[in-house]
């Protein structure tokens, strides 16, 4: 394995090479905000039952948001080098596309201070899908997550950025 010395953009690394938590005390304090999206592609007929919230598992979306909000605020203890922070928001909203078979779930995560909220959002964005999943499975096994992607974040020392569409 390399030298993370010869390497500096692999902050995960020490000196021999093995993984480590960054060590965040030197950062400044600073408003941050990530958006990311997870994409569930499913038959227009489940999809059509999702948005009308009529599933043999109850009301899909109510039931995915609060997954989704509840799994940001675990991030820390299910990524491993993943500092625990204090959220000041969280957010999952959905979108359903029936005539396409399409949930779109997008997470939002805020907080004020030394590192971002990316994989907050991306955990929110991610367990909302795999919720959608489970509530709908009864209807169709052929449900599969598309994909899960940052949108956006801001705050720190990189600023904005905004995945192109």
């Amino acid at each position: 394995m390399s030298d993370a010395r010869e390497q500096p953009g692999l902050t995960h690394l020490d000196a021999s090479g093995s993984a480590r938590m960054v060590d965040i005390g030197a950062k400044a304090i600073s408003e941050r905000r990530a958006v990311a999206e997870a994409r569930v592609r499913m038959s227009p007929e489940t999809a059509s039952a999702v948005a009308a919230g009529d599933t043999p598992k109850g009301e899909v979306l109510t039931v995915a948001r609060l997954a989704g909000i509840s799994a940001a605020k675990l991030t820390g203890q299910l990524i491993p080098l993943a500092h625990p922070i204090e959220l000041t928001f969280v957010d999952v909203t959905a979108r359903v596309d029936a005539a396409e078979g399409l949930v779109e779930l997008r997470g939002e995560a805020r907080t004020v201070g030394r590192t971002g909220v990316e994989m907050e959002a991306m955990t929110a964005a991610a367990v909302a899908a795999l919720t959608v999943y489970d509530m709908v499975k009864g209807l169709e096994r052929g449900v599969a997550l598309e994909q899960i992607v940052l949108l956006e974040k801001s705050g720190g020392r990189h600023g904005e950025w905004r995945r192109e569409q």
